[in-house]
């Protein structure tokens, strides 16, 4: 098992960076959807009371609330679950945030299938697609708690809609507090020759266990890239590590339709045609159980990349 520092959720990341970014951007205020806790944004609110507003479960209002807001020289940020965040409310990112190509940010709290017993509804496996087609928007993807808090922290040096993806479950925190880290470039964890691994957000640890797997069982040595921005996709990286490997496998917490392995083939069919496989949700809803089990029977485990890799090798 590769090395990490601590079991943490991405949420707790994000929190932290918000609580970070106070302490310079004095015009940072954070909206809430009545689930402060929830998503990691009650530290913000006990740090800087005086620049937090809950707007109850009133998602679609705090979207034009955050535009105007953003109209008016402020910096907002809101979050709530990703199910409402990036699609409750979609109309309203779409016209009032995205066609005016304004600075808000927005947290997609308890994405992917390892929310767990809170079901199909609260399971946001759709919102990649969904917010990456916007005009405008940037959307992030962090690999684990220390990347979350970076990113989130990033995210303010932009000028543009950004959408910032993170789960709730503790998962493996294994990225180094000072690590070099840029929005629109991808990051090779570990060098290799056979296959390409390309993963996001969780997934990403996944990835590494099943190089390890690779390696160690089968000889075959994985290159293992993370993409903690979606988009924009960092395309360099992406044809570079196709043109030594010549095969790629994408692993992803969502959709398969439409989500970060279809950025990748777009890029791909374009650029330099790659045999690849897309490891994700195949297009059916989740359901409530422990997370571990869930990711296990829908196929989001190392082991799930390793018999895929292992099938694209052998084809």
């Amino acid at each position: 098992m590769p090395a990490y520092k601590q079991l943490k959720p991405t949420r707790t990341g994000f929190g932290e960076g918000l609580v970070e970014a106070g302490k310079t951007q004095k015009n940072l205020i954070a909206l809430g959807a009545d689930i402060t806790g929830s998503v990691s944004m009650d530290g913000f609110a006990k740090a800087y009371p005086e620049r937090f507003f809950s707007f109850g479960i009133a998602e679609q209002n705090i979207a034009g609330v955050a535009a105007g807001m953003a109209l008016s020289g402020k910096l907002p940020v809101f979050s709530t679950y990703a199910v409402f965040s990036a699609m409750r409310d979609l109309d309203q990112i779409r016209i009032s945030i995205c066609y005016n190509n304004v600075h808000v940010i927005i947290g997609g709290a308890h994405a992917g299938i390892s929310v767990g017993p809170d079901g199909a509804t609260h399971q946001a496996l759709e919102d990649i697609a969904v917010m990456r087609v916007l005009p405008n928007m940037t959307v992030l993807s962090p690999c684990d708690a220390t990347q979350a808090k970076l990113l989130t922290q990033k995210a303010m040096e932009l000028n543009s809609p950004i959408y910032i993806r993170f789960g709730r479950e503790a998962v493996p925190d294994f990225t180094d507090e000072n690590q070099a880290i840029e929005i629109g470039k991808a990051q090779v964890l570990k060098s290799g020759t056979d296959i390409a691994l390309f993963a996001t957000g969780h997934m990403t640890w996944e990835a590494i266990r099943a190089a390890g797997i690779l390696e160690t069982e089968h000889k075959i040595h994985a290159e293992v890239v993370n993409f903690h921005s979606i988009k924009p996709i960092d395309k360099e990286t992406i044809i570079q590590s196709a043109k030594k490997c010549k095969l790629v496998l994408t692993a992803e917490e969502h959709q398969i339709t439409g989500g970060f392995g279809s950025a990748v083939s777009e890029v791909l069919s374009q650029e330099y045609p790659t045999k690849m496989y897309i490891l994700g949700v195949n297009d059916c809803f989740g359901e409530s159980g422990q997370p571990d089990e869930l990711m296990t029977k829908y196929g989001l485990k190392a082991e799930n990349i390793v018999e895929n890799a292992l099938k694209l090798i052998k084809a």
